[in-house]
């Protein structure tokens, strides 16, 4: 399914070579002042054209076509859509019997019996982090005082990312990176002791992310080799504030009120210039192939404000269900 939250819902939709992708949103309280400009100031940070990022430029303008009047969300479901305008879908012909490698094309194919759009990726591309931009510049505005961050902690195991860049640039192949996101000023209380885990709802939607192969909380993979009391974050205040955050601001799946402290794992682009050895499935044999088209050389420098957008929808719809947000805002 392609439907995501319980109060804060959002449906994602398109292709990535098709006429529009866009996003639909159900449940915004009405009184929430949104216009195009406001979604293009996060959108621009998801744009390519930087050093490392695919040639495929696209306007990326948003246009809402519901749910909005005089500048305002009236309450009703939001629908954005966005123009595919630059596409060259003959690139992607050979993958119906070539399979890229790390790619969706085999698990397409297995899942949807030849009836899915293969063009650059069609739902499995990164190009529906638009929907995902665009719900969380919505659910940001709904989440304040809570601000969420993020950074690029290293590219290819490099912490100068710049230098990683290059030599990838340099090697035409494709890096990865790690990326960690802050949400500050954050209330206690949020989630559930089980399935609805803050961290299993967050979980969720973050994997959902196009790239994403590995999620951690505070301390993460390194709590294994602490001992408990090491671990152990001690309370230093009434309201919950603890001396370390090794546990990332969330206990027993509910936010404790310290920062919300993630770090996600972005795999390298499957698309390279390098040439490749796979199997052609229509003939069963082994064939060398160089993946054509336009791809990104590190898909993680455009990542940050897709994973902030992920935290802020879960954020909202976790607040909304808490009440922490009005249903409808006063009209100034």
């Amino acid at each position: 399914m392609n439907n995501f939250g319980r109060l804060f819902r959002i449906s994602l939709f398109g292709e990535s070579h098709g006429i529009q992708v866009g996003v639909t949103i159900d449940g915004c309280p009405a009184g929430i002042p949104l216009t195009e400009d406001d979604l293009i100031k996060e959108l621009d940070r998801r744009r390519s054209g930087a050093k490392g990022t695919t040639p495929r430029k696209e306007s990326d303008m948003p246009n809402i076509v519901s749910g909005v009047f005089n500048n305002y969300t009236t309450g009703a479901p939001i629908t954005v859509l966005f123009e595919n305008a630059n596409t060259r879908s003959k690139d992607y012909s050979q993958f119906l019997d070539i399979p890229r490698p790390g790619h969706a094309d085999f698990t397409a194919q297995q899942k949807f019996k030849g009836f899915q759009d293969y063009r650059g990726g069609g739902h499995f591309s990164g190009r529906i982090t638009l929907a995902l931009v665009t719900a969380g510049a919505i659910a940001k505005k709904l989440i304040h005082p809570v601000e969420i961050k993020s950074d690029i902690l290293e590219i290819g195991g490099n912490p100068n990312i710049q230098e990683a860049i290059d030599n990838a640039i340099r090697n035409k192949d494709s890096v990865g990176g790690i990326i960690r996101c802050i949400a500050t000023n954050m209330p206690a209380g949020l989630g559930e002791p089980f399935f609805d885990k803050t961290e299993s709802l967050l979980a969720h939607i973050i994997f959902a992310i196009p790239a994403i192969k590995g999620l951690e909380f505070g301390a993460g993979f390194e709590a294994a080799k602490m001992w408990g009391s090491e671990n152990n974050d001690n309370y230093i205040t009434a309201d919950g504030k603890t001396d370390t955050n090794n546990a990332g601001g969330i206990n027993g799946g509910i936010t404790s009120g310290n920062d919300l402290v993630l770090k996600v794992v972005v795999k390298p682009t499957s698309s390279t210039s390098q040439k490749q050895r796979t199997l052609n499935v229509k003939t069963g044999e082994m064939t060398e192939f160089i993946v054509e088209g336009r791809h990104d050389t590190c898909i993680a420098l455009r990542v940050p404000v897709v994973l902030e957008s992920a935290v802020a929808i879960v954020l909202a719809d976790l607040m909304m269900q808490e009440q922490q947000i009005p249903k409808v805002y006063e009209k100034k």
